[in-house]
């Protein structure tokens, strides 16, 4: 079920009100909870809640076992439990074809014949961000840093909540656990916080997002077709188009659990006014990148063994950062150029003492985010080299502009969309708990003239952008 569908226009105003009529008794509220965000998941492919109860229960029972295993060897025996059952989730449903085409294409290169290894299977919604939330509790556990629940309904509440089961934010079970566990109250503030922000999120991804997404998917769907300063001109769009569509599905997610109560962490900071790309991933997808950072980086070391192990940590914890969006080799590249940006960055601050670069800072992020882009964009490899080839050859001409009224409007909305964000950020009140400081009169306003807009630009058919991961 999408945010943007008729079908949740219908479905969560039900909920929201049954919800709130078992405020007496939470238990009730997170059984409603549960079983609505089953439905919600279900929506798509019934088929796949399997994978979601399968994984529920792996980590459940992996973490009253971590905590009650009286030798370190238990411990971790309980912890590879949950790893191989989550990773391999992952494995066969996200990368085993990847590696299994990738492996056919290097035997041919040597001159041997493989029969075809890839097998008929869908990627099922959502996979990526669920096996990581759940992977973080038996971590934690495993670390000592939270205690299990024994609750198994609290459990699979916290791993299923619908707001943000299919594209995050990947909430962490010490922040969530306790909010289910607890009684929520209604209150009139959180209520605002959460009408403003889902707003937000809808004209972020239905007016401006899919606007650009017209221009965008013509001209990258057939790259040959056009010039560099059209694919240029593309890839700009495509850069704010991701943003929109992403942080507008996280304003959902997150307005729509503070409607039920709960207070999810941020996803996105106004991640193009970073300074660095440094910067730029403690503002970009931060429960990703702050996943990737305590999970994977720390446990590799950090920046504790030296600058050259540093360097090589950054260099993988991008590397499967991007892998984790997709499997192909674009996304691999394009983690590997923000694990190469992030070394430049380390290295220059470190041995050139530079504190921050400024306004050269701002550019050098948006140019290395832009160029990296089109590895996430491109169809393939081969168009991704057509598109970074005629970019650079600077031989540009009038672009493809396509329907004049088309690219003006999106042209209009993004101008729009990028004065709320300078506004909003001058501002410095975060997003999240701006609709309380607004007067209910002006809140009412705006969400009239918003929903006007929505009205006037909305389509079924515009998937958000991070469901295909």
């Amino acid at each position: 079920m999408l945010f943007n569908s008729i079908d949740f226009l219908i479905f969560f105003p039900v909920v929201f009100a049954i919800y709130w009529m078992l405020k007496n008794s939470v238990s009730k509220q997170n059984i409603l909870l549960l079983i609505s965000s089953y439905v919600f998941y279900g929506w798509w492919d019934w088929r796949f809640l399997s994978l979601i109860v399968y994984s529920s229960f792996i980590d459940y029972i992996a973490g009253l076992k971590i905590e009650n295993s009286t030798t370190k060897k238990q411990r971790k025996r309980w912890l590879l439990l949950s790893l191989v059952s989550n990773l391999g989730l992952l494995a066969i449903f996200k990368y085993y074809n990847f590696f299994a085409d990738s492996f056919s294409q290097a035997m041919s290169t040597l001159g041997w014949q493989v029969d075809d290894l890839t097998l008929n299977i869908i990627l099922p919604v959502g996979i990526s961000f669920y096996t990581f939330q759940t992977l973080s509790y038996t971590i934690d556990i495993y670390r000592k840093n939270i205690k299990p629940t024994q609750n198994l309904v609290v459990f699979f509440t916290y791993v299923s909540l619908f707001p943000q089961l299919v594209a995050g934010p990947i909430e962490r079970a010490s922040n969530l656990i306790p909010q289910i566990k607890n009684k929520r109250v209604f209150k009139s503030s959180q209520f605002k916080d959460g009408i403003f922000q889902i707003i937000v999120g809808l004209f972020r991804k239905i007016v401006i997002a899919d606007n650009l997404a017209i221009y965008v998917d013509t001209v990258y769907g057939s790259p040959e077709l056009h010039n560099g300063s059209s694919l240029l001109l593309a890839t700009v769009f495509y850069a704010f188009q991701i943003y929109y569509d992403f942080s507008g599905y996280s304003d959902i997610a997150i307005g729509t659990a503070k409607l039920l109560g709960f207070n999810f962490n941020q996803n996105f900071n106004f991640p193009y006014f970073s300074k660095s790309i440094t910067e730029f991933w403690r503002r970009w997808h931060i429960s990703l990148s702050s996943w990737l950072k305590d999970y994977l980086y720390i446990s590799l070391g950090g920046n504790r063994k030296g600058i050259k192990i540093t360097y090589r940590n950054l260099l993988i914890t991008m590397l499967i950062g991007g892998l984790w969006h997709g499997s192909s080799w674009n996304f691999v590249i394009w983690g590997a150029i923000h694990g190469v940006a992030l070394a430049i960055e380390k290295y220059t601050f470190s041995k050139l003492k530079i504190k921050n670069f400024n306004v050269l800072g701002t550019l050098w992020t948006f140019l290395v985010v832009l160029l990296s882009w089109v590895f996430f964009r491109a169809q393939d490899l081969s168009s991704a080299t057509l598109i970074m080839k005629r970019i650079f050859s600077f031989d540009y001409t009038m672009p493809f502009i396509g329907n004049i009224n088309t690219v003006t409007i999106a042209l209009l909305m993004l101008a729009l969309g990028l004065s709320f964000d300078v506004f909003i950020f001058r501002r410095k009140v975060a997003l999240e708990y701006y609709g309380s400081t607004i007067k209910t009169s002006s809140l009412a306003v705006f969400v009239s003239i918003v929903i006007i807009l929505l009205a006037l630009f909305y389509s079924t058919s515009n998937n958000f952008i991070y469901f295909q991961f």
